[in-house]
């Protein structure tokens, strides 16, 4: 009679190596955020993680992420949008026209620039997905149109300031009614709710993951990555609670980060746009409507353009004719950082944030160190070749 041989250490410590390698660029990611963190903190004798310049690094990076969410659904669906830099400074100098020249009410005027980014987003859209044009020729004529477009509506000149209730849409901070006197209670326990959340939540998916028979990360990996996602946020939150709190434009970032993730990890709609990315005939021949997929997916990231331009004009509290220069290079790089395919169908949302918050903390740390822009350029230049590089070994194995 055969008996059940329970699984010895060295079987689970197997297992944890075997996931890990196939799993390598997830875990590699988040591994060298901290390496480059811990670097930077060292070399800057403790003034990257000082409280006032992490306040800085987030407002910086807000509307990185907030774009680079939208182009990473573009991006798996094995699509380019080199436009985005554009209709966010665009989209900014029109904020600007209706509420500095105008007088427009910011709630109003926020609605209208949102609309307008779902329309250039669904113009561009159109032209790729039922007109079948390479979406690098439809988005690069509009980086060319809208940058255009920005310089002709503010007549050449910066146009400001804004009114002080937009204004904290990106330099305000969440209340404490807690009253904090030297830390706000209200931001540290928030941190802490998140951190919670996001164990008990990747708990339920763990459980449900075996209790349909599905692979599973092993028992050691999961809670490492736990522990160490959870120690960040609950350090974050201290630090910053510190300060002057969670900033809003964070809230805004992690509320966006959340719902994207739901949705590319537990609906039909992000199975399809995966689907659509892998390989765009059989999805269609699976009765997929890849045009709209692929429509939809510019109308999404027009929306997350408008809203990074409203974010990043509120911070600046002026609209410039040059306002989005070069960001669709950051927001293109932080996806493919982050672990996205360049030939579509591969990516997840939190490799695209950890991607983007690479590039931030590496911009952030070597501004301090007194590092040229110039060979800022060239170092964040081999970064992204590496990582591609990465991504083309990796698939070719």
């Amino acid at each position: 009679m055969e008996r059940t041989i329970p699984q010895s250490a060295t079987s689970r410590g197997h297992n944890a190596a075997h996931f890990l390698k196939q799993h390598l660029r997830e875990y590699g990611m988040l591994l060298s955020l901290v390496a480059i963190m811990v670097f930077f903190q060292v070399m800057t004798d403790g003034t990257l993680l000082q409280p006032l310049n992490l306040t800085n690094l987030v407002l910086q990076n807000s509307y990185i992420v907030i774009m680079a969410l939208g182009m990473l659904l573009v991006i798996v669906a094995g699509h380019i949008d080199l436009s985005v830099g554009s209709v966010c400074g665009f989209i900014g100098a029109l904020a600007a026209v209706l509420m500095v020249q105008h007088e427009w009410h910011f709630v109003p005027a926020t609605i209208v620039c949102l609309l307008c980014g779902a329309l250039i987003g669904a113009a561009q859209g159109w032209f790729v997905a039922y007109f079948r044009i390479p979406s690098f020729i439809v988005t690069l004529a509009g980086m060319l149109v809208f940058k255009g477009l920005a310089l002709a509506l503010l007549a050449g000149q910066s146009v400001g300031p804004f009114p002080e209730a937009f204004q904290r849409l990106s330099s305000g901070f969440i209340p404490d009614p807690l009253g904090g006197a030297e830390l706000r209670l209200s931001s540290l326990l928030l941190g802490a709710g998140v951190a919670a959340a996001m164990v008990v939540a990747g708990w339920r998916a763990r459980s449900n993951q075996r209790l349909h028979g599905m692979d599973t990360e092993p028992a050691v990996l999961f809670a490492a990555r736990n522990a160490v996602f959870a120690a960040i946020i609950l350090a974050l939150s201290w630090l910053l609670a510190t300060y002057k709190g969670l900033p809003n434009v964070l809230i805004i970032m992690f509320v966006l980060m959340v719902a994207y993730d739901f949705v590319t990890t537990r609906t039909t709609v992000g199975r399809c746009i995966y689907a659509l990315g892998g390989n765009e005939k059989a999805a269609r021949l699976s009765g997929i409507k890849t045009e709209r997929l692929a429509f939809l997916t510019f109308v999404n990231m027009g929306v997350l353009a408008a809203l990074a331009g409203l974010v990043f004009a509120a911070r600046l509290n002026t609209a410039t004719p040059k306002a989005g220069l070069g960001f669709e290079l950051d927001v293109i790089a932080a996806c493919f950082i982050g672990g996205a395919s360049a030939s579509g169908g591969v990516g997840k949302v939190m490799g695209a944030v950890i991607g983007a918050f690479v590039m931030g903390v590496m911009n952030n740390g070597m501004s301090i160190l007194g590092i040229g822009i110039d060979y800022q350029q060239v170092i964040k230049g081999l970064v992204l070749l590496a990582a591609v590089c990465l991504d083309v070994y990796n698939r070719s194995k």
